[in-house]
């Protein structure tokens, strides 16, 4: 337990992150320094920068916060779950166990989607499984012309959507959707057809997924993970519903996993869409496959 010395009401902040690493070290976290100093901070309502200095003091309510957190990460739950918040795009994103933390290589699904409607500014666009809206409202903040409609099967998933919409000032450009890929759970009409789709489908085979890190595998949702025995599953599901979907003109982009670039662009193929290309992320790995109808 963290506590103050019994002599003051506070203690100096730069002391409490090495107390909490080795503690996160030995529960097998993978940045226990970083990870102590981001959740002191948030427990102290200051920035990094500060702890980083040393320069404010932590009384005892203070500390109760930060060791309730330390409790939450040393169980593995991701940092973003316990901020409640993860940045995307330069957003703010509100996260909860409802949705998938976002993650950086997903920026380049953004990337993609606003460099091809750039040069359509009132393009329409469909993102399937929107999770917590992050991708849709990274598009709506940057071209606000466009018309967005963002569907997820998860109820839960699009309430959290919908907050991050309202707090970005997008949610009157987005029309968030209960559906399963491009069919409406709701009695909702047909979606019609966009300019352009983009999805980051679940793609995590079933092997993979009990590889995956107690983070991810433990609190993540699995229903937005998983794709199967094979991990491509939702892409065979997005290629047989998107054509049809699909304007004159347009464009499907679907973020893949490490290695499966060419396997989707064989399902695209064979559902007689024309694959066009494999953008990479900053990391060097092939991140998004394009097609046209």
């Amino acid at each position: 337990m963290l506590k103050p010395s019994a002599s003051a009401s506070s203690i100096e902040t730069r002391t409490l992150p090495g107390i909490a690493v080795e503690r996160l070290a030995s529960a097998g976290v993978e940045s226990p320094l970083f990870d102590a100093q981001v959740l002191l901070a948030a427990a102290l309502g200051v920035d990094r920068a500060r702890v980083l200095a040393g320069t404010v003091e932590a009384d005892e309510s203070g500390i109760a916060r930060f060791e309730a957190m330390l409790a939450r990460r040393i169980s593995r739950e991701p940092v973003a779950y316990i901020l409640g918040r993860r940045e995307f795009y330069s957003l703010e994103i509100e996260v909860n166990g409802d949705v998938l933390v976002p993650r950086p290589e997903t920026e380049t699904l953004v990337d993609v989607a606003l460099e091809f409607i750039a040069g359509r500014p009132h393009a329409r666009v469909l993102e399937i499984g929107t999770g917590p809206g992050a991708v849709a409202i990274a598009i709506a903040t940057n071209a606000p012309h466009a018309e967005i409609v963002a569907t997820d099967i998860s109820e839960a998933a699009l309430a959290v959507a919908r907050r991050n919409a309202s707090r970005c000032g997008a949610a009157n450009r987005i029309d968030f959707v209960l559906a399963d890929i491009c069919r409406p759970l709701s009695g909702k009409e047909e979606l019609g057809r966009f300019d352009l789709i983009i999805s980051n489908p679940p793609y995590i085979s079933d092997s993979e997924f009990a590889r995956l890190a107690p983070e991810v595998r433990d609190f993540e949702p699995s229903l937005a993970l998983r794709g199967g025995p094979d991990g491509l599953h939702f892409f065979r599901r997005i290629a047989e519903d998107a054509p049809s979907h699909l304007a004159c003109g347009a464009m499907l982009a679907l973020e893949v996993g490490d290695g499966q670039d060419g396997a989707v662009r064989k399902i695209l193929e064979d559902r007689g869409l024309s694959p066009q290309a494999v953008i990479r992320d900053l990391g060097g790995k092939a991140r998004v496959v394009t097609a046209r109808p």
